[in-house]
């Protein structure tokens, strides 16, 4: 009967069925005991055929009591014209063997004459030298409890070259070289070299290859799988049963690498849909042996040498379809319609998605202005004059303690005078102590912040976890790449700052004065410098109480036209703006100015009492001196003025814009 319902099956064109029909083909199938691959291989005839579907459709079929049989099939052939036939008709019979030719995919049936022995040399020279000794089982087997036959160590002190000498002397009988075999259980073959004193893992002399085995899948589905996936394949055995078993390079220096390259393989594989026997990983394992025969099939060489060369080339192939780079596109498909910028963030300074770096000295107070940023963009305000875009920010903290990082955010609030609105939208996570290089922590930031919606993401300071010396270009590209896969992964903004490198700064460009690598400015979308002012005696004398301290802040922007340097003061624990304009003229540091201002700031104030009244006795007429006449010859400001007629009003006095002496009192 089995011939006839094969026979039926092929008069029916699948392409002319309905669905119903279709699964009512697989009902009966299953009911008559052939296996799924009968049906999945008919059934890719037809366009609507979907790799996989016959497997999933075929197990939920449970049997029922009234079940679909045979004559279904036969009742849909005759149907479609077909008639009972004597064995004579061209169809295929159940009890034919399958072959392969090497092409791609599945081939069909033949009964081709073999040439066991040569399939046999062409095994053995491809994956041993002459001088390897190969290990194999023939006779050497038991049949356990199971009722299956198991190999032993079988014979493993013979060279590659004495096997093929024999082979070839003796053609065509491989018996007499490899030993008569069980027909029932076939014979097997290990195939990385060994060393001649055993068959353990130890005695593998060469890790070259591994062997690739499912049981599930139908063999044309894992020779097809196998193909496309560019596996490299040394010699592809069909197992003379279910399965073809891949022998694929792994070119290994040692057990260890070894493993590693099989875990990644197999892996590779299952997230593929190839459902492989995770077995079969040690290096010393048993392959089935081509040119032998088993329950009157044959173990036969399918091929030698398909898909990638090595290991190293399969890499190749794999990273390149798996390195989930973007398509490139061309410029003409955005001429109508240009593409929309990420929203601004920090009006004028930095988009979404895009990095900033902030430099500056020690004493700039730049966890303080970072805090700052974060409570401008929590609150939607603005920050250093700049409008942020409200939104929700993460804070890395990874160097002040936990308890200290709040109540810095909570006096920041206080001496802002705003209310604490949206503290929610402001997630500190406090790393102090479990810092990580950035290779290592870009990771699980993307993890915690992934589904968070938040705009920025602000890492506090980077020295704690750069990678490498910072002054090697190379080395800080790989560590600036960590802030590009987070701003990728999350969509958000990398905020981080960096200290400036030693000595005068004031004469360099801003973008020059971080300290290592000039990787560090060029890298990010938007950096800004912070540089400290050198500030007047007058000016020295309104701050000096108040311990404040003046900078000016200037930028070297990628998307946007640099700001005008930005001029404000620290007075812990926040930064404020100069509105005044009275730091407009102060010099920075390092600069020549500030070393003249600076020096200006040593004289004693008998010196600067004396230069103020020979200053006088030389600008008087009529016995008064206007303050601009005096500002004009000291080369100071009216605010110095000022300062010295105070500290000497024993000598001097001011009225309506000029200076006067005191009237002596006896």
């Amino acid at each position: 009967m089995n011939d006839q319902i094969l026979s039926a099956l092929c008069a029916i064109e699948v392409k002319d069925l309905s669905r119903a029909d279709w699964i009512k083909v697989g009902m009966a199938l299953k009911e008559e005991g052939y296996p799924v691959s009968v049906w999945d291989d008919w059934s890719q005839n037809d366009i609507r055929y979907k790799p996989g579907e016959c497997e999933r459709i075929w197990k939920s079929f449970h049997g029922s009591e009234n079940p679909v049989k045979a004559g279904t099939i036969v009742q849909m052939a005759k149907d479609h014209g077909w008639t009972p036939f004597d064995g004579e008709d061209g169809c295929l019979a159940w009890n034919d063997t399958i072959e392969y030719d090497g092409s791609d995919g599945f081939t069909g049936f033949s009964q081709e004459p073999w040439n066991a022995a040569a399939d046999l040399i062409t095994y053995i020279s491809t994956l041993f030298d002459k001088d390897d000794h190969v290990a194999y089982v023939t006779n050497d087997v038991w049949m356990n409890e199971d009722n299956k036959w198991v190999p032993s160590k079988g014979v493993y002190d013979r060279t590659a070259g004495e096997l093929i000498n024999s082979l070839k002397k003796y053609s065509d009988d491989v018996g007499a070289t490899v030993g008569d075999w069980k027909p029932e259980a076939g014979a097997w073959i290990r195939f990385n070299p060994v060393d001649g004193n055993g068959v353990k893992n130890e005695n593998v002399a060469d890790f070259r290859y591994a062997l690739v085995e499912s049981d599930t899948l139908p063999i044309a589905e894992q020779d097809s799988l196998y193909r496309k996936l560019e596996l490299p394949i040394a010699c592809l055995v069909h197992s003379g049963g279910k399965s073809l078993h891949a022998i694929v390079h792994i070119d290994a220096s040692d057990i260890d690498e070894y493993r590693k390259r099989v875990t990644f393989l197999y892996d590779y594989l299952e997230k593929n849909g190839v459902d492989i026997d995770k077995q079969n990983r040690n290096p010393s394992r048993l392959s089935r042996m081509p040119g032998v025969t088993r329950n009157g099939n044959r173990q036969y060489l399918v091929g030698t040498n398909i898909g990638r060369k090595s290991w190293a080339e399969w890499m190749d192939y794999v990273e390149g379809i798996t390195d989930e780079l973007p398509d490139m596109v061309s410029l003409s498909e955005f001429k109508d319609v240009p593409p929309t910028p990420p929203e601004e963030l920090i009006t004028g300074i930095l988009r979404r998605g895009h990095k900033m770096l902030i430099s500056g000295s020690s004493k700039a107070g730049k966890s303080f202005l970072l805090m700052e940023l974060c409570i401008a963009i929590a609150e939607g305000l603005s920050w250093l004059g700049f409008p942020c875009k409200k939104g929700r920010v993460l804070y890395v903290n990874l160097e002040i303690d936990p308890a200290s990082a709040i109540n810095r955010f909570l006096k920041i609030y206080e001496a802002l005078g705003i209310p604490i609105k949206h503290s929610d939208d402001i997630v500190i996570w406090n790393l102090r102590g479990y810092a990580v290089p950035l290779d290592k922590l870009a990771p699980k930031i993307i993890r915690r912040a992934m589904n968070q919606n938040f705009d920025a993401i602000i890492v506090d300071p980077i020295y704690k976890v750069i990678t490498g010396d910072e002054n090697n270009a190379s080395e800080m590209g790989h560590f600036c790449n960590q802030f590009d896969k987070i701003c990728t992964e999350t969509g958000c903004s990398a905020i981080y700052c960096h200290h400036h490198s030693k000595g005068a700064q004031g004469a360099k460009r801003a973008m020059d004065r971080a300290s290592g690598s000039g990787v560090f400015a060029r890298d990010p979308d938007a950096q800004l410098d912070m540089i400290q002012l050198e500030l007047s005696e007058d000016i020295l004398n309104n701050v000096r109480d108040n311990k404040a301290t003046a900078w000016r802040m200037e930028s070297s922007l990628r998307e946007f036209s640099n700001i005008t340097p930005v001029n404000f003061w620290f007075e812990y624990p926040i930064h404020r703006v100069d509105t005044s304009g009275e730091l407009g003229d102060m010099p920075a540091e390092g600069t020549p100015k500030a070393g003249q201002l600076k020096n200006s700031h040593h004289k004693t104030a008998k010196t600067a009492e004396e230069e103020f009244r020979t200053a006088f006795s030389i600008l008087a007429f009529n016995g008064s001196v206007s303050v601009k006449e005096m500002t004009e010859y000291l080369g100071c400001s009216d605010k110095t003025v000022y300062s010295r007629i105070s500290k000497m009003k024993d000598e001097f006095t001011l009225s309506k814009g000029r200076i006067y002496p005191c009237i002596a009192v006896n």
